[in-house]
């Protein structure tokens, strides 16, 4: 077998092909940590703005069909039926005003007041809290709360 002697140009050129040097790979190393840096808590926050824009959709979807109810019905549903009473046959219409209650991006029930704090009727989630109140991603969502045009 032929050796090369890494005295001859030939052999400096085989010994550098074989991998990088380590200062080579903490540069790079050193730069793809920057670059995680600087974008991964941008991509991080996403999914909390998601769950909130679908549960404002959520809300917005339960107030229609409310609001549809009311119409057929003369009245909101009593605190008694509650958002039950837009998935079963009731009424003088025996319409259904949504095929399945939906839960809110965290899992839980959609609160619903008659007569509301805020409005007529509210419709809520508590946030990722999932407590009242809160602030951030923890606040409660309702019906009261305008849906961000984009």
């Amino acid at each position: 077998m032929l050796q090369l002697s890494t005295a001859t140009p030939a052999g400096r050129a085989a010994r550098r092909a074989h991998g990088f040097t380590l200062i080579e790979v903490l540069v790079v190393v050193v730069i793809l940590g920057i670059l995680a840096g600087l974008i991964v808590p941008r991509i991080m926050d996403r999914p909390d703005q998601a769950r909130v824009v679908a549960a404002r959709n959520d809300i917005n979807a339960i107030m229609n069909a409310l609001k549809l109810y009311r119409l057929d019905n003369g009245a909101y549903p009593t605190p008694e039926q509650g958002l039950q009473a837009l998935v079963q046959p009731s009424g003088g219409s025996g319409r259904v005003y949504l095929e399945r209650l939906p839960k809110d991006p965290w899992g839980s029930d959609y609160q619903y007041l008659n007569p509301g704090v805020r409005n007529e009727v509210d419709v809520m989630s508590f946030g990722a809290d999932r407590q009242p109140g809160g602030e951030g991603y923890n606040a409660d969502i309702g019906s009261w709360d305008p849906i961000p045009q984009s």
